[in-house]
């Protein structure tokens, strides 16, 4: 069981509090077998509200599959007390949004997509927020102002 962190670098304009909305969220991952090294060709996702029987009785994960190449079932769990919104102190610097619960694999890639929501830095308006471009932006009626999620990257960590 390895931990992994997946961290999120982002300049926010006007905006804090993003965060992956619900527990319907999906998060998009690429995955590398341990074992053998294989990369996912595809995206792969889980979320908090789908679970899977792990092989041998071991309970459940998130996400649970068997590697194209080597065959070994390989499972990842969202550590649900770990989510945590992006909030505007954490501007420009990574910041350590959720937590997974790997065996087998370990994440390689993060694609943000649809799901988020952000609320207006002054005002708390609340915006659905989509980055599946890596770039939003909107207007904030009650400020008067433009606002945003720009340059958004990611990275994961061994915790």
């Amino acid at each position: 069981m390895v931990r992994i962190g997946l961290q999120l670098k982002a300049n926010l304009e006007n905006v804090t509090n993003l965060k992956a909305e619900g527990e319907d969220f999906r998060w998009y991952l690429m995955l590398k077998c341990m074992n053998c090294g294989e990369v996912t060709k595809q995206w792969v996702y889980m979320c908090l509200m789908e679970s899977q029987p792990v092989k041998g009785g071991r309970g459940y994960a998130h996400f649970v599959s068997k590697c194209k190449l080597c065959h070994r079932e390989n499972s990842v769990d969202i550590m649900k007390d770990s989510i945590h919104p992006y909030l505007a102190s954490h501007n420009g610097k990574f910041h350590t949004i959720v937590s997974f619960d790997c065996r087998g694999v370990e994440p390689t890639d993060f694609s943000p997509r649809t799901g988020w929501t952000a609320e207006g830095e002054n005002t708390s308006t609340p915006f659905e927020v989509d980055l599946t471009e890596k770039d939003w932006s909107d207007y904030d009626e009650k400020a008067q102002n433009a606002v945003g999620v720009y340059g958004v990257t990611s990275q994961f960590i061994k915790l």
